[in-house]
């Protein structure tokens, strides 16, 4: 398995575990918390590698960016980044095979010295916070609906039980913290490999109860904090809406920027394929690729037709207020909550790494500097995931800048330093285009944001 969104982390087929005293100041991409030495990973397994490293938390607010975008606008956006995302892999294998390297951060400093390595690793350290965060997010509004489903309906609700904070508080202190401290957490990977299955069958979940929610909403149905608001529109609007544009739209593509990224996994992988070849690694990027595009499609398009104009910035909130005590939702609410216990701990392994190398080079590993960097990221992120009010700020933060670097302007800037090819031709043209569509897009999105929260404080 391995996970991008989440980190970096590389499951081969014999099992065998390294200490990660020995892999604290290994490369910062390669192979972090376990690693096996094999001839190759076949392509199906690999294709499966390249999805556990696509499919995330960003599941959770495609629906939303539907929402904000209109169905149209989605599918065309959707299709372009995961396109992009395609190509830039293209060019990071072109890259792989021209200079041997094998990790991010060493492309970075091939291509921009020591400030590029640098730049990489501060990148990767943003990212993975970010991701942290929404994780932590979900845990803070989901868990106080799992146990209110689990609670008789008089149950009154102000009980400290059903404080999301608190309860955030309490998991991340006695689950979170102690698995983020582990120096061997290798078997915490095994298990999040399953988060892969619990995102399939969310989406799964979400096709079948577009058919048991009717439209309109109930009058009566109070719906959770964060949902879209069309203008002009009531309960009884069931119409979908093909094109919009708003400022809530600048939301989108970051979001999708979010959920596809993969790039930091792509080349372990590709050094750990049986056969590898520049065409047989493409060729699983773009079938991971496709795949992810097809199951984020279908949960985003019918969480969308379920609630339209209130569709939730985290899909899950939508039915805890119209279903609680339905047992598919409460199987998927709790498939997902492990599914972040055991990632939050593994996300946070390579952003320590990204710490180590940044601040202390190749130093030894020192139990001192690892406690002391695992509680000041843990307190750091759990911070982060009290005071954002909506997961959709951390998807529009992270996905305009951290994701949209590490997805099109790295890349691209990578490739036109250390390419091959002649500045006039059509891969170095492609390359330039990725970087200015990169940068627009980064730039624009986190303007228009900041702007919003500006004027909507």
């Amino acid at each position: 398995m391995t996970t991008s969104e989440h980190g970096n982390v590389d499951f081969q087929s014999d099992g065998t575990k390294r200490d990660i005293e020995e892999n604290e100041t290994s490369p910062l991409l390669q192979n972090e918390i376990l690693q096996t030495r094999t001839k190759g990973a076949s392509f199906a397994s690999s294709v499966f590698n390249l999805m556990n490293a696509i499919m995330g938390s960003g599941i959770l607010g495609l629906a939303y960016a539907i929402a904000s975008t209109g169905i149209v606008s989605f599918c065309i956006l959707l299709l372009l980044v995961a396109s992009l995302a395609a190509y830039s892999i293209h060019l990071l294998l072109k890259l792989c095979d021209q200079t041997g390297i094998n990790s991010y951060e060493d492309l970075g400093g091939q291509a921009l010295k020591k400030p590029g390595k640098i730049l990489v690793g501060i990148t990767i350290l943003i990212q993975n916070i970010g991701a942290m965060s929404s994780y932590l997010f979900i845990l803070k509004s989901e868990l106080p609906a799992t146990i209110n489903s689990l609670l008789s309906p008089d149950e009154p609700g102000d009980a400290w039980y059903q404080d999301g904070q608190m309860l955030l508080i309490l998991v991340t202190l006695c689950v979170v913290l102690p698995l983020a401290m582990l120096p061997k957490i290798g078997f915490l990977g095994y298990a999040s490999s399953l988060s892969f299955f619990f995102m399939l069958y969310f989406a799964i979940v979400v096709v079948i109860k577009k058919w048991s929610i009717p439209c309109p909403l109930p009058s009566n149905m109070t719906m959770p904090p964060g949902t879209y608001q069309i203008s002009n529109s009531s309960d009884s609007d069931c119409t979908p809406n093909f094109f919009i544009i708003s400022s809530k739209s600048a939301y989108a593509i970051p979001t999708m920027a979010f959920s596809f990224l993969c790039h930091t996994a792509v080349l372990p992988i590709y050094c750990e394929l049986d056969q590898p070849t520049k065409k047989r690694m493409q060729n699983v990027a773009n079938v991971g690729i496709s795949l992810s595009f097809l199951v984020y499609m279908l949960s985003a398009l019918f969480g969308y037709l379920t609630f339209y104009a209130h569709v939730n910035s985290e899909l899950l909130m939508n039915y805890d207020a119209y279903m609680p005590r339905d047992i598919m939702v409460i199987t998927v609410r709790l498939a997902i909550l492990l599914a972040v216990l055991l990632t939050v701990p593994l996300i946070h392994f390579p952003a320590r790494k990204a710490v180590n190398m940044l601040l202390f080079g190749g130093r030894p590993f020192s139990w001192v500097i690892h406690v002391l960097e695992t509680l000041t990221l843990v307190g750091v992120v759990l911070l982060l995931a009290i005071l954002v009010p909506d997961i959709r700020n951390v998807f529009g933060v992270v996905g305009s800048t951290t994701s949209t670097c590490l997805l099109f302007v790295f890349p691209a800037v990578f490739y036109l330093k250390l390419g091959d090819q002649p500045v006039g031709s059509p891969e170095s043209l492609g390359a330039a285009a990725l970087l200015v569509f990169g940068l627009i897009v980064g730039v624009l999105s986190l303007f228009v944001i900041i702007v919003t929260w500006v004027q909507n404080p």
